[in-house]
């Protein structure tokens, strides 16, 4: 029985990637019937990290003092409904207050969930977990468009919408059957969280923070990843259809090569957990990745942009199964949430700042030069963390 709580969690975690998937295509064309619009459609994304910005410097202090599991359920279901009343709203106005409330409830579920795995599943399993929670997220990369497409062939995306708030339903009640695994004093739990409580936990977490450079470098690091790769993507779609000229069919036969990547890199990954340490899973996929990035930036054709697609992707399954057990194995559950939280406001807000950059460079000048000069940017970010997680004097972090 023992992976019997795993597999339940990755169970809940694949449903409701899935539906965030087919949730997202739907809102999409929800949004772009309504206003022909792509900035309105933008708009959505940039929701999310301002999101992150309003939630991150309170949230940990709350998420880290309550039952995540019953938090987690909480969020699973307010999410629902704020989805489902989506379906019946015909104001743009309330569409994106209603989409933000999302956002805020995902923030909060994140950080939330990440506790709770770290909990359940033990120190040895972490690494094999981690890789087939990727292979479970990227299966969502790949069906969940089709799905979306296949919904709407037999309705309309609020029909789409709304099965995704059943999915959220059965992600609650399959976290429902998941063990309560919270053991600390009532007093603790009920603890108000107050402004000088969070000024507080800042404090704590700076303090963390200086003890543990070395953790604090890592993550920072790793959330230069996600900037930059958040940066590029936004450009991804008109560089694939006005530089390389793909039909929509083709770029959409791109994103599934690139969900074929994470699969076989996170099946990899599963496979030989014993044989791959975390720096060569971190170093590695921290350095191929841009370099992915880099043979779709040169590529003149479909082949080629295929290429550096599925590159980028198995790497970056390599990258994220590294990273978030090193992450679970330094970081104490104790903290986590405040951690991450806080954190994740820099990440936001770099996030809004190189996307908004880059996006404002491709408007000046070509979008191959500014594409270019990002994937660069990157690389040399992958070989500075390369170099970094190979320090023979840290080697102890990765054990």
């Amino acid at each position: 029985m023992k992976w019997k709580y795993p597999l339940l969690l990755l169970l809940g975690i694949g449903v409701s990637n899935l539906g965030a998937w087919v949730y997202l295509i739907s809102l999409n064309l929800i949004v772009l019937d309504m206003t022909r619009s792509p900035l309105a459609i933008s708009f959505l994304y940039i929701l999310i990290p301002v999101a992150t910005l309003c939630t991150n410097f309170w949230a940990g202090s709350f998420i880290d003092r309550i039952n995540q599991r019953s938090l987690m359920i909480f969020l699973d279901l307010i999410r629902a409904i704020f989805i489902f009343t989506l379906a019946y709203i015909d104001s743009l106005v309330l569409i994106y207050t209603f989409a933000f409330a999302i956002n805020i409830a995902s923030s909060m579920f994140a950080p939330a969930s990440m506790i709770y795995m770290t909990r359940v599943i033990p120190k040895d399993d972490r690494q094999r977990f981690n890789a087939l929670r990727n292979f479970i997220n990227s299966c969502g990369f790949i069906l969940g468009p089709s799905i979306a497409g296949f919904l709407f062939i037999l309705g309309t995306p609020n029909l789409a919408i709304q099965l995704n708030a059943i999915a959220l339903c059965l992600s609650a009640i399959i976290i429902l059957l998941l063990p309560n695994l919270e053991r600390r004093k009532q007093n603790d739990l009920s603890e108000k969280v107050t402004i000088t409580l969070i000024v507080n936990d800042w404090k704590k977490i700076l303090r963390f923070s200086k003890s543990n450079s070395y953790v604090t470098l890592i993550y920072v690091f790793f959330s230069g990843i996600t900037v930059l790769m958040t940066a590029l993507d936004s450009l991804e779609a008109a560089f694939a259809t006005e530089i390389l000229s793909l039909s929509e069919s083709s770029y959409g036969f791109l994103v599934t090569v690139a969900g074929m990547g994470i699969i076989v890199g996170s099946f990899i990954n599963t496979l030989f957990t014993k044989q791959l340490k975390l720096n060569i899973l971190i170093g590695f996929g921290s350095l191929f990745t841009p370099a992915g990035y880099l043979i779709f930036a040169f590529s003149h054709n479909f082949i080629w942009a295929a290429i550096g697609f599925f590159t980028l992707t198995f790497a970056l399954s390599f990258a994220n199964t590294g990273f978030l057990t090193f992450y679970q194995n330094n970081v104490s559950v104790d903290i986590m949430g405040r951690f991450s939280s806080v954190l994740g406001i820099l990440e936001a807000f770099l996030i809004i700042l190189f996307t908004a950059t880059i996006g404002i460079a491709a408007e000046l000048f070509e979008i191959r030069l500014i594409y270019i000069i990002g994937c660069f940017v990157f690389l040399v970010l992958g070989f500075v963390i390369y170099l970094v997680v190979f320090n023979k004097s840290n080697s102890n972090y990765y054990h």
